[in-house]
């Protein structure tokens, strides 16, 4: 299974950026997709999550307000759209997914298909 991430960038303080994440071979019908980042030096964290077929969010206490995550059925394709970007904000932004319908997974070892990562940073 194959997903790619996409969007990441450099951006001021309160600035916004859209992270993609598609898939080569997987329908994500009965899936939970999931965003995490990882710091240098720090774990990898939950950042927001969806479950694709009933659309149920979930977001870490730190992006509430500020990020939003969103699915387009048609292009098989997750969102994370990010604004009022902090530089704390600033890691590598992973995609995953994990065939579970029903609840969005936030531990990272729950999930079985990584992206490769996009970089965000945030300049203060």
């Amino acid at each position: 299974v194959q997903l790619q991430a996409s969007g990441g960038g450099g951006v001021q303080a309160g600035g916004s950026l859209r992270l993609s994440c598609a898939s080569s071979g997987l329908v994500f019908t009965k899936y939970t997709l999931g965003w995490f980042r990882q710091a240098p030096g720090r774990e990898r964290e939950f950042v927001a999550g969806i479950t694709w077929s009933t659309g149920i969010t979930q977001y870490a206490d730190s992006v509430k307000g500020r990020f939003t995550i969103s699915k387009d059925n048609a292009k098989n394709t997750v969102y994370l759209q990010m604004n009022s970007l902090k530089p704390e904000d600033t890691a590598v932004y992973y995609c995953a997914a994990e065939r579970t319908p029903f609840s969005v997974l936030t531990t990272p070892t729950r999930y079985a298909s990584w992206g490769q990562g996009t970089q965000v940073t945030v300049s203060s």
